[in-house]
């Protein structure tokens, strides 16, 4: 397939992310592209993101392998969210979306979750950049992190973003589904209050050694309804064993409430740009985001050493608006 790669709309450590659009059908999607030598983990999210079929997963669209300013890459096509992430949708509305709202998307997040959890995979980085937006809700995004959840794969690497990590994995023990049932309640605060989880601490350092020693959960905001305050409860447990899973919260009073609410209402979201080009999309980004990296965590590490890798390694993930529009013509390497 030819098709058109525009402009540059998200930057991480070593991918990019570009819309596109067909050369024969004129249909606009993402490509999220890397160096082919390099891109053993966009390799893996192709992977992955080829065995779901789902309305709360951003689609899968295919891949190829170009040659582009003298590299050979790997480019993986997804479906185009025009309305950006949930994070950009915070900030338009004031750093802070209306209950009924909070409890339709998470309706949604949590449906994606409950299907990749069936098939075996913790997508371990649910926040709010990597929820993105379209006319029908959300949906979930971005698996460079995301593994199987098996036994025997136990010393594959934890990764994540440390703001939003449940106690277990910034210990370095473990990295399965209630892990995204954590991070999806700290979404749920972001949700609320326009800011991160966990407040006053100044560095990733401090961060860690408060997730993993003081005992604590993100404190839950006193305005929030008591369904939704005892919603984010059950997400938010130390102990991962008595978090509920994603089909027990989708049975929750909090979002039956939500739905009876927004059932009906497909017009909640930002409206779309006129043009791909319009507005700044997938331009947030929390200061404590771990650059992509996944890091490796042996049987021999303690917990403080594990605090300090993970201080020393996360970083911001450099996302940028390129205004350079030009549009270059792509074709499959092998052509």
């Amino acid at each position: 397939m030819d098709w058109t790669r525009g402009h540059t709309i998200g930057h991480g450590s070593s991918a990019a992310v570009s819309v596109a659009k067909s050369r024969c059908s004129d249909e606009v999607f993402a490509v999220k592209s890397m160096e082919l030598s390099k891109s053993q983990l966009l390799q893996k999210e192709q992977k992955i993101l080829s065995k779901f079929s789902t309305p709360y997963i951003v689609s899968y669209k295919g891949y190829d392998v170009t040659k582009e300013n003298n590299k050979v890459m790997f480019n993986l096509m997804m479906e185009y969210m025009p309305d950006g992430t949930l994070s950009y949708e915070i900030r338009k509305q004031g750093n802070r979306i209306d209950e009924p709202l909070i409890g339709y998307y998470t309706k949604q997040i949590l449906q994606g979750l409950e299907y990749i959890h069936s098939k075996g995979i913790a997508h371990c980085d649910i926040k709010g950049q990597n929820i993105l937006l379209c006319k029908t809700g959300a949906k979930i995004a971005d698996f460079g992190c995301s593994r199987c959840v098996d036994p025997e794969e136990r010393d594959e690497p934890i990764g994540g973003t440390p703001m939003f990590m449940a106690p277990e994995v910034a210990r370095g023990e473990e990295q399965g589904y209630p892990a995204d049932i954590w991070a999806l309640g700290c979404t749920i605060i972001e949700m609320a209050t326009g800011g991160s989880p966990w407040t006053n601490v100044t560095s990733s350092a401090s961060l860690l050694y408060r997730i993993v020693f003081s005992g604590q959960s993100p404190e839950i905001p006193k305005f929030l309804s008591l369904e939704a305050k005892d919603f984010v409860s059950r997400c938010l447990r130390r102990d991962a064993r008595e978090r509920w899973t994603a089909k027990e919260l989708l049975k929750h009073p909090f979002l039956e409430e939500s739905n009876l609410n927004y059932t009906g209402n497909q017009d909640f979201v930002t409206s779309s740009p006129t043009s791909i080009l319009d507005h700044d999309i997938w331009n947030s980004v929390e200061d404590e985001t771990m650059d992509s990296t996944i890091q490796k965590v042996s049987s021999l590490d303690s917990t403080v050493q594990r605090v300090r890798e993970l201080s020393l390694n996360s970083g911001e993930l450099k996302w940028r608006w390129n205004d350079d529009e030009r549009w270059i013509t792509v074709r499959r390497n092998s052509e």
